[in-house]
């Protein structure tokens, strides 16, 4: 393809139709009118998803119009699958001299330069002249078609894989629940508390497996909790030991932390290393980083944020502890302590209950629930490459910079 690539301003490929909010007594959740998009709140992954109407929309978009938002967050996409009522935190361009397909793609490259204008203003906020002036690449037709054809197809792959994600993290919300709840029998298949309901007892976590003994962390391992070396003495940091913060937990699996101390910030900090595996718990944090189990494959301390459990050999799984725990998130949130700064503590987690199976069956509970991690961490790996594929095949093609071959595009025009 020898064609000349042209860059343009977008007004030159489309119009632009600015959302304006429409009076209050008009918006209604009764579904009379246009479903009533107010800003990117209203967006979804591709679709907007609309919970309020308007009976009098004083702007429109129209099927197959690419939704922007012009107010803080600035620049995020949606396309409309039907007509929306706009308010004025979006704006809908209508492409008239560009494939709308390859319109949405352009957009999605292009638009950080709204974003770096955004940040320029004080309500971050982009204008209607910001739009017609932002430079973009226009390409032959043809090439818009294939270019278009190809990013689709890139997409549908990523949607297909986000799915599958989507549905083993159910699926993985439901064995938790069965695996914790039921165990599995010297079969190893699920025990049945319908089907054979003397085989189960009254718990202080529910019904559980009569063999299953009741117990606390306390009693089945030791619990640390680290501490924070002086920021001011330099020969404490910058170590070879491993020094994990509650930023660390959500890796799950650690096999690294960002943080290094020496040996005499580990004396400094009153803490000690921890042999692998043990369970990481996050005692605070931000957001909801609290409550959060991660399992330790490697040596490392930690600071005042985070306790590790070393359970007893042969009496605790650390794979099986770290299960339950995750399974048990919410009520390790629970038994937080209140006040200004709520936080589990040592002795909170010491005191946690635990009915527990065999040891041989923690290990076989372990392994299904670990087989099942592998399987969603291969799908999350493949879909972290198909995005930056997408990347750089935009950055490409979109840009000019590699262009589609003429017998590319004779192929895939017939």
């Amino acid at each position: 393809m020898t064609d000349a690539v042209t860059k343009i301003d977008l007004c030159s490929l489309a119009d632009f139709i600015m959302g304006q909010s429409p009076p209050s007594r008009f918006v209604n959740d009764r579904q009379l009118g246009l479903p009533f998009l107010q800003g990117a709140a209203d967006f979804g992954a591709e679709v907007p998803t609309f919970h309020t109407f308007c009976s009098r929309p004083a702007k429109v978009c129209k099927m197959g119009d690419v939704l922007l938002s012009v107010r803080a967050p600035v620049g995020l996409l949606n396309r409309a699958d039907r007509p929306y009522c706009i308010g004025r935190g979006l704006t809908a361009i209508r492409f008239k001299h560009a494939n709308a397909r390859y319109g949405w793609h352009m957009l999605g490259y292009f638009v950080s330069q709204l974003n770096r204008v955004a940040q320029g203003s004080t309500f971050q906020a982009i204008s209607k002249s910001d739009l017609e002036t932002m430079t973009v690449v226009i390409l032959p037709d043809c090439e818009q078609t294939v270019i278009a054809a190809i990013l689709d197809t890139v997409d549908e792959t990523i949607q297909q894989t986000s799915a599958v994600i989507e549905k083993l993290k159910k699926i993985k919300a439901g064995l938790l629940h069965d695996l914790m709840t039921r165990g599995i029998d010297k079969d190893g298949q699920l025990r049945d508390q319908i089907r054979n309901p003397e085989q189960f007892k009254d718990s202080p976590l529910g019904k559980v497996p009569k063999e299953w003994s009741e117990t606390e962390i306390g009693a089945k391992a030791i619990v640390t909790v680290g501490g924070t070396p002086s920021t001011t003495i330099p020969s404490f940091w910058n170590g070879t030991i491993r020094w994990m913060s509650s930023g660390d937990i959500h890796q799950k699996r650690i096999y690294d932390v960002s943080g290094r101390i020496t040996e005499r910030g580990l004396l400094n900090s009153s803490t000690c290393i921890v042999d692998s595996p043990a369970v990481a718990i996050a005692l605070a944090g931000q957001g909801k980083t609290r409550g959060t189990a991660a399992l330790t494959l490697v040596p490392l301390c930690t600071n005042q944020s985070v306790a590790l459990i070393k359970p007893n050999e042969k009496e605790l799984s650390a794979c099986y502890l770290f299960h339950n725990l995750d399974f048990r998130y919410d009520e390790l949130r629970a038994r937080s302590l209140g006040g200004g700064r709520a936080g589990l503590t040592k002795t909170v987690l010491e005191r946690v209950p635990l009915v527990l199976p065999r040891y041989d069956e923690q290990i076989a509970i372990a392994a299904i629930l670990d087989s099942h991690d592998e399987r969603m961490k291969a799908e999350k790996a493949t879909l972290r490459k198909l995005r930056l594929m997408k990347q750089g095949l935009m950055q490409d093609l979109l840009t000019g910079r590699v262009r589609v071959p003429k017998n590319m595009i004779r192929l895939l025009s017939t």
